[in-house]
């Protein structure tokens, strides 16, 4: 099996530009935990829930709510995605992306083609759907909630 026959296509995606509340609150209501970030139309990172909650003020923060509100709105997608991605392509073996995914220990990845353009996302979830022979729904299938890029 390819990973193009399993992947989400159409993957939500995020500028750098974006602010870092509009991009948690996408991914919130998108239901998905990543999100390409494209610069130019080409991918330069990505940014991921973990990614977004380790930017967040902590809890035992001395900064009031107001103060930490302000700074957050600052900050934006380009300053915490992670700019080394790891990537596949729509036909590679699912396998062997199932394996890069535990190799690397994340739960989903970009798929490009050959010229560097982001045609899906592969997640655990869509290789699990297909090891359990459960037909893909939209509500599970990250990528086919529609295709929507945030800018600033």
């Amino acid at each position: 099996m390819k990973v193009g026959e399993l992947m989400s296509p159409s993957p939500v995606t995020v500028s750098p530009e974006a602010k870092l509340p509009d991009a948690a609150l996408l991914m919130r209501q998108r239901g998905i935990r990543r999100l390409p970030v494209l610069g130019g139309g080409r991918l330069v990172g990505i940014v991921t829930d973990r990614d977004l909650r380790e930017a967040l003020p902590g809890r035992t923060t001395t900064l009031s709510m107001w103060e930490a509100t302000t700074r957050l709105a600052a900050v934006t997608v380009g300053e915490v995605m992670r700019r080394s991605v790891v990537t596949t392509h729509p036909e590679a073996d699912a396998r062997d992306a199932a394996s890069t995914l535990l190799r690397h220990r994340i739960g989903g990845m970009p798929v490009v083609d050959d010229a560097g353009t982001l045609v899906g996302v592969l997640t655990v979830t869509d290789l699990l759907h297909d090891y359990a022979g459960v037909p893909d729904s939209p509500t599970s299938h990250e990528g086919e909630r529609g295709s929507e890029e945030v800018r600033a």
